[in-house]
């Protein structure tokens, strides 16, 4: 299809599969995957989540791939070609994207800040963190405006950089460099945890069969819990997997990187708890502390090194900002590859670096008002009964339009239009063989499981009780 050439295609098998992966790799897998495995009892939370991976990872994976790469078009005109009347579902994974780059480009500004802050104690600078009390520390930065709004903007900026280079020159280029890299950086951190005095009971915490958080109807939250990890770390439901999956070769396997990219996710979540967890219990501190993990337990744990603490707290926020900007450069893609299928309709050549670059300012607009927010410290008026502007962006996007998206998209390939991209599966050598697997789960597990999903973030951001 020659519509996906004018945007751009992967230049090669691995350097698809890293920026796939990278997409999905992302601040689920190394902050929320760990954090949520805590406050989940730890072997319970990973067995759950591995079946979900298999039974609705997978699957969802493969029908967005399969569309995008059938269609050659962003979201919106990927659910277009299904029948005009699915394009709303499309607008749902544009918007989406959207709104996460406005808090995620903070984070990754925090990121990017902790990294700097950790190098300064390594040369005894006086912009490190100087001893100074962890949770102290992160709330005098995130109220800090001038401060948190530059991270940010720095974060953003190099995201259009890598984005404004194109498909394989930029994306692919950065990926196939930045995915490697971060799995040595995290095979680093996780030697050095693991051989932390006291860090045997963090492994004990992962590895060893514990299954009281299933008593009574605790399962149900458990369930909950995974199933959204699950489908928010794969970054499903966002647009990002049918764009990427529009850049396709017809010679790529759907059905093979169906499954790497969540094998691949999967192992850097697990393997951010073998960094994580081991180094927290080390510490004596709390697995289940919360999104705090990230920027207070953690650099608590590296403080507590002593000399060494400053290179492996460089280390991990390093890599903690390489798996947050693959992510925010897929976001990105996604808005973009819509706005360019706009102008390629209108018989234009897409312009991707001015399309780029004015998403990306209106990214940064607001990534700006996110950060000037402070995490609710500076007095902003809050809406939809949240404490946060990014509890408010996330609860949007995450919470609502994602899952809700993804659960009428299982309803389409599952019920209305099923077997819709099944020619285009069997492209792959060998034809489709897991076509009976693929159509029972998306028929009959996956719409279930999304609507768990659904009303377990519903009652997450609005505190129901439901779970």
């Amino acid at each position: 299809m020659e519509h996906q050439h004018e945007k751009g295609q992967w230049g090669s098998s691995f350097g698809f599969l890293m920026a796939a992966v990278g997409s999905a790799v992302g601040l689920g897998n190394l902050w929320g995957f760990p954090y949520k495995m805590g406050m989940n009892g730890g072997f319970a939370f990973l067995i759950v989540y591995l079946i979900l991976v298999a039974l609705v990872g997978v699957i969802i994976c493969l029908a967005e791939l399969s569309l995008g790469r059938k269609s050659g078009k962003g979201v919106v005109g990927a659910y277009n070609s299904i029948d005009r009347k699915y394009r709303f579902v499309g607008w749902f994974g544009w918007i989406s994207p959207l709104l996460i780059l406005g808090f995620y480009s903070m984070l990754g500004g925090y990121c990017i800040k902790y990294a700097v802050a950790n190098l300064g104690d390594f040369f005894n600078a006086d912009w490190g963190v100087g001893g100074a009390d962890s949770a102290e520390y992160f709330a005098e930065f995130y109220s800090n405006q001038p401060q948190t709004v530059i991270f940010s903007l720095i974060f953003v900026l190099l995201t259009i950089l890598i984005v404004r280079g194109g498909v394989s020159k930029g994306i692919e280029k950065f990926s196939t460099i930045a995915m490697p890299a971060l799995f040595i950086l995290l095979f680093i951190v996780i030697i050095r945890s693991v051989t932390l005095d006291g860090a045997d009971k963090g492994l004990e915490f992962i590895l060893k069969p514990n299954f009281e958080p299933f008593t009574g109807f605790g399962w149900i939250s458990v369930l909950a819990s995974a199933g959204g990890q699950m489908f928010f770390s794969l970054s499903l439901g966002m647009g990002i997997t049918i764009t990427y999956g529009s850049y396709m070769k017809k010679s790529e396997s759907l059905e093979r990187n169906a499954i790497l990219i969540p094998v691949s996710d999967t192992i850097v979540a697990v393997m951010a708890s073998f960094a994580i967890m081991p180094a927290v219990f080390a510490a004596g501190l709390d697995p289940a502390s919360g999104p705090g993990l990230l920027y207070v337990t953690l650099q608590t744990v590296f403080q507590a090194m002593g000399s060494a603490g400053p290179i492996f707290g460089f280390l991990f926020y390093l890599l903690v900002f390489i798996a947050a900007i693959t992510s925010s450069i897929a976001l990105l893609e996604a808005v973009d590859s819509v706005i360019m299928d706009k102008q390629i309709e209108k018989g234009k050549k897409p312009n991707r670096n001015k399309i780029t670059w004015i998403m990306g300012i209106i990214v940064a607009a607001e990534t700006t008002f996110i950060s000037l927010d402070g995490l609710g410290s500076n007095g902003f008026p809050q809406i939809f009964g949240q404490s946060t502007w990014l509890d408010t962006f996330d609860l949007i996007s995450e919470g609502i339009l994602m899952p809700l998206g993804a659960l009428i998209m299982s309803i389409i390939f599952g019920w209305i239009r099923p077997g819709y991209t099944d020619d285009e599966i069997a492209l792959d050598n060998g034809g489709f063989k897991m076509k009976n697997y693929f159509h029972f789960c998306i028929k009959w597990i996956v719409p279930p499981i999304m609507v768990l999903v659904l009303l377990g973030q519903i009652d997450i951001f609005f505190k129901l009780g439901w779970f």
